[in-house]
C-alpha cells in the first residue's frame, strides 16, 4: 500500500477518529494532570513526612500504566481492540471509586496503580486501532491532530482541580474522573467498531506472544523509536511530576500554578498542531531529527541559563515553553515511525512501545523530579541529559543516516 493510503473506511471518519482518540488520551492526561494542585492537600490529609512522597500519587500511576501495556497488546491481538477496552475502561472505573474512598495512603496508591493498569489499555488499544486504519506520513498525521485535541486537557486540567478545591476538597477530584470514564465508555460501546482485520488475528497462547513481542523486537527502527520515545517521555514526566514544586516552592505561585503549566502545556499542543500541518509534506524523519537537535540546544541554554542567571520566572517559562513546544514535534513521529514496520501484530507493538516509554519515562522523569533541591537546575540538566541520549539513539537506529525521508530501514 502506498505511503499515506489508508484502509477503507469503517464506519468511524475521520473527524471522529480523532476525537475518540483525543478522549482516550485525555482520560490518561486527567489522571495525571488533574490532581497536581491537589498534592499538597493529599499529602497533609495522609500526615507524609517526606514532601518528595507526593510525587509517588503521580510515579504510582505512571508505572502500571507502563507495565500493564504488555498484556493488552497480545490480548488485543488476540480478541479485538473494543472488547479489550471495554473490560479495562471498568478496571479503570473500579480504581476512580477506590481513590475516592482510600482511607490509608498506602491503599490509595493501590488505588492509583489501578487506575494505571486500565487506562493502559487506552494507550495501547488507540494506536492500534489508528494503525488497523492508517499508516505512514497519514498515521503520523492523524495522531498528531489527535495530540494536538488531546493536549487541551494538559492545559485546562490543572485549572479544573483548582476550581474543584476551591469548593470541594481533593477526593472530589477522582470523582470527576470517575464521571469522564463512564462518559468515554459510554461513547466506545456505542460508537467503536472492531478494527482488526480476522486475518490477523493472533493466538492468545504464550508462545505466540512470545513470537509477536520477538518480532516487534527485531525491527531496529522499532525499538531504536522505541528507545529515542523513552528518552523523551523521561522529559514530560519529569516534568509533570516535579512541576508543582518547581512553580510553587522556587517561584512562589501559589494558585496561579495551574495557569504556568496550562501556558506550556499550550506550547507543546502548538508544537503538535504544527506537525500535523507539515509531517505530510517534509516527513516524519526530517521533522524528528532537526527539532530533537533544537530541543537539545534549548534545553542547554535553559539548564545555563537557570544555573548563571537569577531566580526568574518569565526567563524560566520562557525557555522551558520554547523547548517543550519542539517536543510536541518530535513522539508524534517516533512513534509513527516506530509502528510503520510492524502493522500485522500492531496491538502488541504498540503494546510493547507504549510499556518500554511509559515505565522507562517513569523512571527517567522519577529520578529527574526525585533530584529537585528547591531549584529549578536538577530538572533543566536532566532535560539536555535526555535529548542527548535521544540524538545517540536516532544515530544507532539509523546508521548515522540523518533527515533521510524514506520510509523504513533496510
Amino acid at each position: 500500500m502506498p505511503e499515506g493510503a489508508a484502509l477503507p473506511p469503517r464506519t468511524l471518519s475521520t473527524f471522529e477518529l480523532v476525537a475518540m482518540v483525543a478522549a482516550l488520551s485525555a482520560l490518561n492526561a486527567l489522571a495525571i494532570d488533574i490532581m497536581l494542585p491537589a498534592l499538597p492537600d493529599i499529602g497533609r490529609d495522609f500526615a507524609l513526612t517526606n514532601d518528595n512522597d507526593r510525587q509517588l500519587v503521580v510515579v504510582s500511576y505512571v508505572a502500571l500504566f507502563g507495565v500493564s501495556q504488555l498484556v493488552y497488546g497480545p490480548l488485543a491481538d488476540a480478541f479485538g481492540r473494543r472488547s479489550v477496552l471495554i473490560y479495562a475502561l471498568g478496571i479503570y472505573i473500579a480504581g476512580s471509586i477506590l481513590c475516592v474512598v482510600a482511607p490509608s495512603f498506602e491503599l490509595f496508591l493501590a488505588a492509583r496503580a489501578m487506575q494505571g493498569v486500565g487506562a493502559a489499555a487506552t494507550r495501547v488499544i488507540s494506536t492500534a486501532v489508528v494503525r488497523d486504519m492508517t499508516e505512514g506520513r497519514r498515521m503520523a498525521q492523524v495522531m498528531s491532530m489527535a495530540m494536538t485535541v488531546f493536549m487541551i486537557v494538559p492545559i485546562i486540567a490543572p485549572g479544573i482541580g483548582q476550581l474543584i478545591l476551591f469548593v470541594a476538597p481533593w477526593r472530589w477530584i477522582f470523582g470527576a474522573l470517575l464521571i469522564y470514564a463512564l462518559l468515554v465508555l459510554a461513547w466506545t460501546f456505542v460508537r467503536l467498531p472492531e478494527t482488526l482485520r480476522p486475518e490477523n488475528r493472533t493466538s492468545f497462547r504464550p508462545r505466540a506472544v512470545a513470537s509477536a513481542y520477538l518480532s516487534v523486537l527485531k525491527e531496529r527502527q522499532t525499538v531504536g523509536y522505541m528507545v529515542a520515545s523513552a528518552f523523551m517521555t523521561g522529559c514530560l514526566f519529569g516534568y509533570i511530576t516535579a512541576s508543582e514544586q518547581i512553580y510553587v516552592d522556587v517561584f512562589a505561585l501559589g494558585a496561579a500554578f495551574p495557569l504556568a503549566f496550562g501556558s506550556v502545556a499550550l506550547a507543546i499542543s502548538a508544537g503538535t498542531f504544527l506537525n500535523s500541518r507539515i509531517v505530510m509534506r517534509y516527513g516524519m524523519r526530517r521533522i524528528s531529527h532537526l527539532m530533537t537537535i533544537a530541543f537539545t540546544v534549548l534545553a542547554a541554554i535553559t539548564a545555563a541559563a537557570t544555573a548563571i542567571g537569577p531566580n526568574n520566572f518569565w526567563v524560566f517559562i520562557t525557555l522551558l515553553a520554547l523547548t517543550l513546544s519542539v517536543f510536541g514535534m518530535i513522539t508524534g513521529n517516533f512513534n509513527a515511525l516506530a509502528m510503520e514496520p510492524v502493522g500485522r501484530v500492531a496491538g502488541s507493538a504498540s503494546a510493547l512501545f507504549g510499556a518500554v516509554t511509559a515505565s522507562a519515562g517513569a523512571l527517567l522523569g522519577g529520578l529527574i523530579a526525585r533530584a529537585f533541591d528547591g531549584t529549578a537546575l536538577p530538572f533543566a540538566i536532566g532535560l539536555v541529559l535526555c535529548g542527548l541520549a535521544t540524538l545517540a539513539t536516532i544515530a544507532w537506529t539509523e546508521r548515522g543516516r540523518w533527515f533521510d525521508p524514506s520510509t523504513r530501514l533496510p
